[in-house]
């Protein structure tokens, strides 16, 4: 955890910010902030990530992802005062800034603004943007929420206007905190109040078999990337089509990546590509580096809402996929089973990945998965063997005419 204290802020006292950041972790944030007595008035944690569209020199559009939040300072949050409310404010990247504004009204407190700034000028980002300068989409949100409750919404919330979409999962915040302790009574978004009211299953006396799933067709391939302060740091091309048993129930569930939200982190060591829906709160595949030369898929991490309500989460860290030398791509055209846990399998399909050293946002050479191998191997070995067939054919025939000739020398 690393935190920050910084100096009084008029109307707030002692400012105390905690920002936790896993090492792969898809930028979890945590913010607490202390009044004069240091006591907590206000209380964050969340995880977001932003899509921008913009227009090229060239008069084309392109979409990026904003997602890397490493170095995200926070001046100008405050606790409020008796002129203003409390607000946090984040700022990161070349020009990004994030701020949100609490208001109260009697025995209520609300979500009221939030507002997010761009810097088009960071050619980084955005290399060849026609129009360059600092651009600004605010949205009115006016979401209440009884005072001393937490507010919470595990599932993914959207926010679109003009050409910005904002993402937010894994929200948890309390402003005006009484007597600084966080309530632990929660006040939940609709998406999380659904799924939380789903009657239960009540179990048989007579365990049931496990259903087995009908085939699905081919998942639609998707392409996925990440972004950092550096350009794209990740690539990712695939078709995933998930397995999974829960309470013996089998089920098959294709991806459809037009409707999938991707985020993820590039780290020397580590890479991360977090995809997630309004089914999915997070699908995770972290990418780790071994012996200094190649990288591999390390570990899977799962949470999603299945279709009777409950939530089917797995994790597995001591995977060994993928594997290729750094620098490269790694690619398997054919389908490929990634088995996470028995109730858990993931099946791939022509499947592109490159999770360190991109360079100019294109894959690298790719190393080919043995399936893919083994077929371009039979090719030349298929040459190879008729080749062989029509030689000794020849030969055999000539042998044949050689021996006539003789016969009919004998005669003679």
């Amino acid at each position: 955890m690393v935190c920050f204290r910084l100096a009084p802020v008029p109307g707030s006292g002692l400012l105390l910010l905690c920002l936790v950041l896993g090492a792969v972790s898809s930028y979890a944030l945590e913010l607490n902030l202390t009044d004069s007595e240091n006591a907590t008035c206000l209380y964050a944690k969340w995880q977001m990530n932003f899509t921008i569209r913009y227009e090229t020199t060239d008069k084309h559009n392109k979409t990026v992802t904003i997602s890397d939040l490493d170095a995200a300072t926070y001046s100008g949050s405050s606790c409020g005062d008796d002129q203003n409310g409390p607000k946090i404010a984040v700022q990161f990247g070349f020009g990004f800034s994030w701020i949100v504004n609490f208001t109260e009204e009697m025995s209520f407190y609300s979500i009221d603004n939030i507002s997010f700034s761009y810097n088009t000028s960071d050619n980084t980002t955005f290399p060849d943007a026609k129009e360059k300068g600092i651009f600004t989409v605010s949205n009115h949100v006016a979401f209440r929420v009884p005072l001393n409750d937490i507010f919470r919404c595990n599932s993914l919330s959207t926010l679109g206007k003009n050409d910005v979409v904002q993402h937010y999962w894994d929200v948890h915040v309390q402003a005006f905190v009484q007597n600084g302790t966080v309530s632990t009574k929660e006040f939940l978004c609709d998406k999380d109040k659904t799924l939380t009211t789903v009657p239960p299953i009540v179990p048989t006396t007579v365990p049931s078999p496990t259903t087995t799933p009908s085939p699905k067709e081919k998942p639609e391939v998707g392409s996925y990337s990440v972004v950092n302060s550096n350009g794209t740091c990740l690539l990712a091309t695939m078709g995933l089509q998930l397995n999974i048993t829960h309470d013996k129930v089998a089920s098959v569930i294709n991806i459809n990546p037009n409707t999938t939200n991707f985020t993820g982190s590039c780290h020397p060591q580590t890479a991360l590509l977090r995809l997630s829906s309004s089914s999915i709160k997070y699908l995770d595949f972290v990418f780790a580096v071994k012996n200094e030369n190649r990288f591999y898929l390390k570990e899977v991490n799962v949470s999603m809402y299945l279709v009777n309500g409950s939530v089917f989460s797995m994790a597995n860290n001591n995977l060994s996929y993928w594997d290729a030398p750094l620098g490269s791509s790694y690619m398997c055209n054919k389908e490929q089973t990634v088995s996470v846990s028995g109730a858990f399998q993931i099946n791939t399909f022509d499947l592109r990945v490159q999770p360190f050293n991109v360079m100019e946002g294109k894959y690298s050479t790719a190393e080919e998965c043995s399936a893919d191998s083994d077929l371009n191997f039979l090719i030349p070995v298929a040459v190879g063997v008729a080749l062989g067939f029509l030689i000794i054919v020849v030969f055999i025939s000539y042998m044949i005419g050689r021996r006539k000739s003789r016969t009919g020398y004998q005669s003679v």
